[in-house]
């Protein structure tokens, strides 16, 4: 059954309505920009990279969502944040020789929504006590305006020192 509604001595459907009103208010929200959002994830992994090479291992993990993250590395589940900030401290910390120099390189950004995105790139670690290459598997989310790793998937290789 159709309702019907008077607008300016005109009956008008309100079925018509409703998606008038659902585009303007879309027109006054502020515009979905992908490549703004993708510069922002290139941020965040910059970032961390930086972060990484000055020691600064919770700066490091500022990229993740905290506390739920989802880890994977060597084929297992790794721990939560908290769990994988640990696991960076011990097995990195300290003299910088063992901690060793990130970067990460070809890096490829998709957006998935306004909210979500994919991204897939390379890494290197060179020095420290186990030097690493491989390639990082990220669903990014925006938290709170922010955007994090809800899940990274990590598939490296030690190489030759």
């Amino acid at each position: 059954m159709l309702k019907r509604v008077q607008h300016d001595g005109k009956w008008m459907r309100r079925e018509i309505l409703a998606p008038v009103f659902a585009l303007l208010l879309a027109a006054q929200s502020p515009a979905y920009n992908p490549a703004a959002e993708e510069a922002a994830i290139r941020q965040v992994i910059a970032d961390m990279e930086v972060a990484w090479n000055r020691g600064d291992f919770r700066g490091y993990m500022q990229g993740f969502l905290n506390p739920d993250v989802v880890f994977v590395s060597r084929g297992e589940f790794q721990r939560d944040w908290q769990g994988t900030l640990d696991h960076y401290v011990r097995d990195y910390g300290g003299d910088p020789a063992r901690r060793g120099r990130l970067h990460f390189f070809d890096i490829r950004v998709q957006m998935l929504s306004p909210d979500a995105a994919q991204l897939i790139g390379r890494y290197r670690l060179e020095g420290g006590v186990r030097p690493q290459d491989g390639i990082n598997t990220r669903l990014f989310r925006k938290v709170n305006g922010r955007w994090v790793i809800a899940l990274n998937h990590v598939s490296s290789r030690e190489v030759a020192r």
